[in-house]
């Protein structure tokens, strides 16, 4: 089955495809990690499967999930060489980020902070991705193995370019006559 454009059918992405899934948790995980101050173990996804066992109570923690990939604000299709195109897109990634335990408010907050600061937003986007917005932080405590938990939650919006590469190629000779003036 061929995947370029000299026959007719569907065409799939040969390279760049963007991070999804667990590749962009694990980015998002290692920017909040770095930002927060939080140790490896204490910093995962949620909704995942399996569930990792959340820390006990009294120990500050940070549950995030990504709510949110809207479809993307633009597109161009650039034509980069006589064998292939890519397909550029904006999107945004929006995180909700759940800061628990007896600091964390404090951390949440010192999230939030460091989020704005330069050095870090250059670190996040080696990743290729980039700081947009950062909203309120709310007190939502939670009800876990019947003990009220500290949890505050802030939501944090993304933006990235995403590339993908198609074998498209160019016309680079067509047989054909032209008549008229």
């Amino acid at each position: 089955m061929s995947n370029d454009s000299t026959v007719r059918g569907y065409l799939t992405p040969v390279a760049g495809n963007p991070k999804y899934d667990e590749e962009l948790e694990r980015e998002i995980s290692r920017w909040i990690r770095g930002v927060s101050g939080l140790q490896t173990n204490l910093v995962f996804p949620r909704w995942t499967d399996p569930q990792p066992q959340i820390p006990k109570n009294g120990v500050t923690w940070c549950g995030f999930g990504i709510t949110t990939v809207p479809q993307p604000l633009s597109q161009s299709d650039v034509q980069v060489s006589q064998e292939q195109s890519e397909q550029w897109t904006w999107e945004q990634v929006t995180v909700i980020c759940c800061f628990y335990g007896p600091l964390g408010s404090s951390t949440a907050s010192t999230f939030r902070a460091g989020i704005f600061v330069e050095q870090n937003n250059a670190e996040l986007n080696l990743s290729g991705l980039s700081l947009v917005d950062a909203g309120t932080i709310y007190n939502l405590p939670e009800l876990i193995n019947n003990q009220w938990v500290r949890r505050y939650d802030l939501t944090v919006t993304l933006s990235r370019k995403n590339t993908r590469t198609y074998n498209v190629k160019t016309l680079i000779s067509a047989s054909a006559q032209f008549f008229g003036d």
